[in-house]
């Protein structure tokens, strides 16, 4: 970590799903622009302290908090501690989600029961909360997938939750322009993180990698500017997008 954060915090963020992977690097990059953070997690505790240790050693602050996305309660319950510990709340990163792949025809009622509660119920309840509660002049962030465009087989159930995000992103820009909150969502492609490499073969994996232009899997790193880009002050004119990060794939 060489960046410093001695400077003064002076906006609050929160993100889901953060003790790992893309989450994890998103929650780093926004204490070192300045944002006192929430790093959400749902089981990983290690990891989750490991990534407030990372935030404290290089001078910021941010708090560890569990909970399942797809609980009633989550959105609202993380709102609670954010303005407790640090304040109204500036930017909403929706990062935690599930991945399971399995053609249509053998996706069971329980595998699409799930994907929804997680990646479109959590998702929905972050930016309802978000909508009722975030500071004027803030940022809603959601984390979708390139998959909606590449429409992979076996990714059926996945991408019609994600679809459904892109779909609630442009319309909260509009509901809520007049206040100054932008809503846009970042859409990775295939990027090597635990969620996508686990159970793939690496033939698996370089299929996916001879399908993208620039010849490889994407990085966690390979998001996070974007997404530090639509947290701070050069994307106020920006609202209701939906940005593909995906190597030129899609």
């Amino acid at each position: 970590m060489t960046q410093n954060m001695s400077a003064k915090v002076e906006k609050t963020a929160i993100v889901t799903g953060a003790s790992k992977g893309i989450g994890a690097e998103i929650a780093i990059r926004l204490a070192a622009d300045g944002h006192a953070v929430v790093v959400n997690y749902a089981q990983a505790t290690a990891d989750a302290a490991g990534v407030v240790e990372k935030i404290h050693a290089a001078g910021g602050k941010a708090i560890a908090v569990k909970g399942d996305v797809a609980a009633l309660d989550c959105a609202c319950n993380l709102y609670d501690v954010a303005e407790r510990e640090f304040g109204p709340v500036d930017v909403f990163v929706n990062n935690a989600g599930m991945l399971r792949q399995a053609p249509l025809a053998e996706s069971d009622d329980a595998m699409f029961d799930r994907l929804v509660s997680v990646n479109l119920g959590g998702y929905f309840r972050g930016m309802r909360e978000s909508a009722r509660r975030m500071r004027g002049g803030g940022r809603i962030i959601n984390i979708s997938t390139s998959v909606v465009g590449f429409y992979h087989p076996n990714f059926g159930v996945y991408a019609a939750t994600k679809a459904g995000v892109d779909a609630m992103t442009h319309i909260l820009a509009k509901e809520l322009g007049p206040r100054q909150v932008t809503v846009n969502a970042v859409a990775p492609g295939q990027v090597e993180t635990v969620l996508f490499l686990e159970g793939k073969t690496e033939a698996e994996l370089r299929y996916y990698a001879d399908r993208i232009p620039l010849g490889r899997l994407g990085r966690p790193t390979d998001i996070v500017g974007i997404v530090a880009f639509l947290a701070g002050p050069e994307s106020a004119w920006l609202s209701g997008q939906v940005i593909r990060v995906n190597g030129g794939g899609v």
